[in-house]
């Protein structure tokens, strides 16, 4: 069976809208992928704006900005459409739409762009809110993307997304977990625009710092890196608690980001030995990173610098799957709750059971 869907995904990172026009074929239970076309679509500053200080909104105002962001992802997909001559072939709109608030300990979740409105604009059907239903079942609601890496990676044991958040999946021997380990690209991106840059390319500044070992030690003790999985962050924690610490000890831009890339890669490397501990070391560990971290030269190698003594090989795919995975797999999710099949795996979130998440509007006219 042939699918056609475009994966629509506003990152924490507020670079842009990422769209991914994916058809897949599934036989047998087993879906492959092509991507056909791909777009990351910078947010203009009124916009990026906008989402960076939604979470400061009355409900009132949160709800107007909701529903503008949908006619606003819905325009951008019809230019999107238009671009690559896809009219008459997208059959579903998949939005993860953009996260403002996440607190599954509180029992909610909640991410920018009305569905309805998204559908209402581009006359096709659209799934979206695919965090929610999770959370309502005691669940994380994230990571949301280890189904879909399941369903297409499978050969890869280890799955590392560094995005602005960096989450990692693991297919271990008693079932498939994912969890997020620690803020990245929003923070890296946050210090570089303290330099006039939208982010550190290629880790440049970083790579011409020095880490302050006062400064990593406050880093690491955050009581969040002591907590078992299933666990998920908000934007918060990077924006609000680990940003202003780094502020606070007063560093130069270079010295910051080498101290946060030090950061990072401490805690994916000690995430990552816990779980290749527990996986088969019949042949060598690959992990295949994504995520526009894994284009910051600097980081990937301090990276793989730091898990060679562990027997784990990053792996960096082509270009389009780094900068689109997630989009990809939303478009993936979004397919299976069409078919009414799980999009979230109970084992990775912790909810009372896997389930069927996402809320669908009819914007075809029927």
């Amino acid at each position: 069976m042939e699918y056609r869907a475009i994966g629509l995904m506003s990152g924490s990172s507020l670079d842009g809208l990422d769209i991914a026009f994916v058809v897949f074929t599934e036989t047998g239970g087993k879906w492959e992928y092509q991507i056909e076309h791909t777009g990351c679509l910078p947010y203009p500053e009124v916009w990026r704006k906008r989402l960076a200080e939604a979470i400061l909104l009355d409900a009132k105002s949160y709800l107007q900005l909701h529903a503008a962001y949908g006619h606003y992802m819905g325009s951008s997909v019809l230019q999107f459409i238009n671009d690559h001559a896809l009219e008459h072939r997208v059959q579903l709109i998949v939005s993860h739409g953009h996260t403002v608030f996440h607190e599954p300990a509180l029992g909610f979740t909640a991410q920018l762009g009305d569905g309805a409105a998204l559908a209402a604009s581009t006359g096709i059907n659209v799934v979206s809110d695919l965090r929610a239903m999770d959370v309502a079942l005691g669940g994380q609601g994230a990571p949301i993307v280890p189904l879909g890496e399941k369903l297409l990676f499978a050969d890869y044991p280890l799955l590392l997304n560094l995005g602005g958040i960096a989450n990692i999946s693991a297919a271990l021997p008693d079932g498939y977990i994912g969890y997020d380990i620690c803020p990245a690209n929003r923070v890296l991106n946050q210090l570089a625009q303290q330099k006039g840059l939208e982010y550190d390319e290629g880790g440049q500044l970083a790579s011409k710092g020095f880490v302050r070992d006062e400064v990593l030690a406050i880093l690491n003790q955050q009581a969040y890196y002591t907590l078992p999985y299933p666990k998920s962050l908000d934007n918060g924690f990077g924006i609000n608690t680990l940003f202003p610490l780094l502020q606070k000890a007063n560093l130069s831009t270079q010295d910051a980001l080498r101290t946060m890339v030090e950061h990072i890669v401490i805690q994916l490397t000690r995430n990552t030995g816990r779980l290749a501990q527990k996986l088969s070391k019949e042949k060598p560990l690959q992990m295949l990173v994504t995520g526009g971290g894994a284009l910051n030269t600097f980081l990937m190698e301090r990276l793989q610098n730091s898990l060679s003594p562990l027997g784990v090989t990053c792996v960096v795919p082509d270009e389009k799957t780094v900068q689109y995975k997630e989009a990809l797999i939303m478009a993936l999710l979004g397919l299976l709750r069409w078919r009414e099949s799980d999009t979230v795996l109970k084992s990775v979130t912790g909810a009372k059971r896997a389930s069927i998440g996402g809320a669908v509007w009819m914007g075809q006219d029927a």
